[in-house]
């Protein structure tokens, strides 16, 4: 077996990131919590952009009924945890990672040494994982860690940015200014303003937030991981400017459209209000 030489292994990176860049990205550590559909491609698109450490939780097994998005996911792999396959497959891209895994996940008692010395969050949350997504922004937003979310949205992609000094993931979407109920469809528009994958939906029936059910499609947690990393790399490495909340972007490769969102005040907008309100009296609310 050849052995590892980090320099050769991502060599075609340079061209498009500078040798010193690459050094760079190789000591920065990010975390990821959550490695299903979102989660997973992360892991393994920031391997191979050559980042050298990270911090990842998930307490999850792998299931039938992930094989149609997530990365880890195959037959050999049913019933094993996440968090193992996917330390796995990343240490079989880059032996020499340094790896922290939190096997019982993201908790209020290990959520400060889950951030500690990180560079940068992204959220791999499930959907509906709404109090641990909304600490751990919190969290975030006190130790002054940059937080990224790509949500994979039909066959695209929606993307916020909640850094330092701007808004917060909580002054954004309000998720406890309603019920308990409301909480996916407020957390739903305020990530896609745009909407841009509703559209297409050729089987509503699939949809259903009250009981935390809802479609998803391989091409949009692969958009997410692409997207995602190139705003990890512009962000870790001060490059290129990045759209932070209130201001987001959403791209639907079916569709081919690219919009670029600005919601002031978040879900408190106006826009957000009515928009929220109309889904509310249609989903029965």
């Amino acid at each position: 077996m050849p052995s590892f030489n980090y320099e050769e292994a991502f060599s075609r990176n340079i061209g498009w990131l500078t040798r010193h860049e690459q050094t760079q990205l190789r000591h920065k550590r990010v975390a990821i919590a959550g490695l299903g559909g979102v989660g997973g491609v992360h892991l393994l698109t920031f391997c191979r952009l050559g980042i050298g450490k990270f911090h990842l939780a998930d307490f999850d097994t792998f299931a039938l009924a992930n094989c149609n998005r997530q990365a880890g996911a195959t037959i050999s792999s049913l019933g094993q945890g996440k968090l193992e396959v996917m330390t796995r497959q990343a240490l079989d891209i880059n032996p020499q990672l340094e790896l922290k895994g939190f096997a019982k996940g993201v908790t209020a008692d290990n959520l400060d040494d889950f951030l500690d010395g990180v560079d940068i969050y992204v959220d791999g949350l499930d959907f509906f994982a709404f109090q641990a997504r909304q600490q751990l922004f919190a969290a975030c937003a006190a130790k002054g860690i940059p937080a990224v979310t790509a949500a994979p949205l039909g066959m695209g992609v929606a993307v916020l940015n909640f850094l330092p000094g701007g808004m917060s993931f909580d002054d954004y979407f309000r998720l406890d200014d309603g019920t308990e109920a409301e909480k996916p469809l407020r957390f739903l528009m305020g990530l896609a303003p745009a909407r841009l994958q509703m559209g297409y939906l050729v089987d509503p029936s699939a949809v259903d937030l009250v009981n935390h059910k809802g479609p998803s499609t391989i091409m949009a947690c692969q958009l997410c991981a692409g997207v995602a990393a190139t705003e990890v790399m512009k962000i870790l490495l001060d490059r290129g400017s990045v759209r932070m909340a209130p201001k987001g972007y959403h791209f639907d490769a079916y569709r081919n459209k690219l919009a670029l969102t600005s919601r002031p005040g978040g879900n408190r907008n106006p826009l957000q209000r009515l928009a929220i309100a109309l889904a509310k009296r249609k989903l029965g609310i």
